[in-house]
């Protein structure tokens, strides 16, 4: 009898440990405000002054998360576009940094995302968090503050914002 219980007793203790330490229950929200909401409690931001006076001093790298046809009318100068749907995959990639003629950027090197309004520049704090970045804040107010301060400093993709597409044949 005794012995049984000897077995029993740890035989459930570590049931229940497994149980308790396999809780991957995943949070939803009711709306993406929602979500950003809750994540914005957890991230840093810069202000648009603090990055303007930043950009010329210091070695920060900042990159745009909006999509391509969103970021060639307008972006700030030295920004690196890499939307977010794709970041996690362009941030440990050595082509696509040698492409930007840039080196990686160190996992505790200086990051600030930008986006339009900063929604989605806080939504991807998580994302490089998780790889390993320690240093991510977003920009307050997204590229629309930025505009609204700083508008003639800020550069065009003129050949992306005008392309009409492949020139065609005739005569």
């Amino acid at each position: 009898m005794k012995y049984n219980l000897l077995i029993k007793i740890p035989l459930l203790l570590s049931i229940i440990f497994i149980i308790s330490c396999n809780n991957n229950e995943v949070k939803h929200y009711n709306s993406v405000d929602e979500m950003v909401a809750e994540a914005k409690l957890k991230v840093e931001f810069i202000e648009v002054e603090e990055l303007h006076g930043l950009l010329d001093t210091a070695d920060v790298l900042v990159i745009d998360v909006r999509e391509g046809y969103e970021y060639n009318p307008g972006y700030i100068p030295v920004a690196i576009n890499i939307p977010r749907g794709v970041i996690e995959f362009k941030m440990g990639n050595d082509i696509f940094w040698e492409n930007q003629m840039l080196y990686p950027p160190l996992k505790e090197g200086p990051i600030v995302l930008v986006c339009k309004k900063g929604h989605r520049s806080i939504l991807t704090i998580n994302t490089l968090k998780q790889l390993g970045f320690t240093d991510v804040k977003y920009l307050k107010g997204g590229f629309k503050a930025w505009e609204t301060k700083y508008p003639l400093e800020q550069e065009k993709n003129l050949e992306q914002v005008h392309d009409t597409g492949a020139e065609v044949g005739g005569c």
